[in-house]
């Protein structure tokens, strides 16, 4: 990609219009003229944080690829701006473009701690692992100015609760005191992404994430202190990332990991455009090539719904990936595995503290 054209710091490099709008945005060419003539810019390119306020904050994720799961998300829109991610065609449902508006237009979900709290001093409500974060990265960049990830785990921990946290930003060591709090009580696992070992692979395709070195360094400092690790290798993208996942298992066992898992890329909805222009603009070389190979994961297409094929793919170069992770995990993390959380003592706490009768 020409670096003085593209839109800096972001992943995607256009907004594509919202399938459930009739009428959508252009740019036109007499505006950018006229912009050009004026000297001012076109895109400010800022990010905004949009306050939100749903009624409850816990979702019951039933999917069959995935098994019974709750999720939580105090953010939707994440600036990290990953090209690939699958989040994106959920910013559609507020009203914004799956595009550039997902990684610009942030909302933010204050009450989130509240409302959190509120399902578990539920009579009804029992004990089951709530993932933080199941779309939307909870340590992303807004977090740092919000502190909403920080305080819900409080909140878990108030309530002894199993909890477990998905992202790719070394900001969570952050919160370290209060994982390793929960981690005295088999009460928390993180999963940490790494999708490469390249900076420069990291930076197009996730351009407002943590370093790699850093990441691994979370991955090491979670793991000293006994807070079991996943390392995420996902997703896996064949001619882009495929070919590290020897590598990427290696580093993940040297720095402590428990066990790794792993999707292919899916490109789904709205996805399927965003990427496929900027693997055009970023790798014009062999975007072809790209493409075509994880069209050749997924029955012919970029997009694959099918459970029980979408995570893993099919076909010749989908068998090799799946055989690449699990040689890895056989070489690298054959006596290791993630522990089972523990979800025996949240009844005992739903007023916050020990039930003596």
């Amino acid at each position: 990609m020409n670096q003085k054209n593209a839109i800096k710091g972001r992943g995607a490099q256009l907004n594509v219009p919202n399938r459930f709008f009739e009428l959508s945005h252009e740019i036109r060419n007499d505006f950018l003229e006229f912009c050009r003539k004026e000297s001012e810019p076109a895109d400010k390119n800022k990010t905004l944080y949009l306050p939100v306020f749903p009624k409850t904050i816990v979702n019951k994720v039933d999917s069959p690829d995935l098994g019974l799961m709750y999720s939580m998300n105090p953010y939707q829109g994440c600036e990290h701006g990953c090209i690939y991610c699958y989040a994106r065609n959920s910013h559609e449902y507020w009203g914004y473009s799956a595009g550039l508006d997902f990684e610009r237009r942030i909302l933010v979900k204050k009450d989130a701690p509240k409302l959190l709290e509120v399902l578990l001093k539920k009579k009804s409500w029992k004990a089951h692992p709530i993932v933080l974060s199941g779309n939307t990265d909870c340590y992303q960049p807004a977090e740092q100015q919000f502190e909403i990830t920080r305080k819900c785990l409080n909140v878990f921990l108030k309530y002894k609760h199993p909890v477990t946290i998905i992202t790719k930003n070394a900001l969570i060591l952050r919160d370290l005191e209060i994982l390793k709090a929960l981690s005295e009580d088999q009460l928390i696992a993180v999963n940490v992404s790494i999708t490469s070992l390249s900076e420069d692979t990291r930076r197009i395709l996730e351009p407002r994430t943590a370093t790699i070195n850093k990441r691994l360094e979370t991955v090491k400092t979670l793991s000293d202190h006994g807070i079991p690790v996943n390392v995420m290798l996902a997703p896996l993208i064949p001619s882009i990332n495929s070919h590290e996942v020897l590598p990427l298992a290696k580093a993940a066992s040297e720095h402590g990991a428990s066990s790794i898992a792993h999707t292919i890329v899916r490109l789904n909805g709205a996805i399927g455009e965003i990427f496929t222009d900027w693997v055009k603009k970023t790798m014009p070389d062999r975007s072809e090539k790209i493409l075509n190979q994880i069209k050749s994961c997924h029955g012919g297409s970029l997009n694959d719904s099918r459970y029980g094929k979408r995570m893993r793919g099919e076909g010749q170069i989908a068998e090799q990936i799946n055989n690449l992770v699990k040689l890895a995990r056989q070489k690298y993390f054959n006596d290791k595995g993630m522990p089972k959380l523990n979800t025996t003592l949240h009844n005992s706490y739903k007023h916050g503290q020990l039930k003596l009768f």
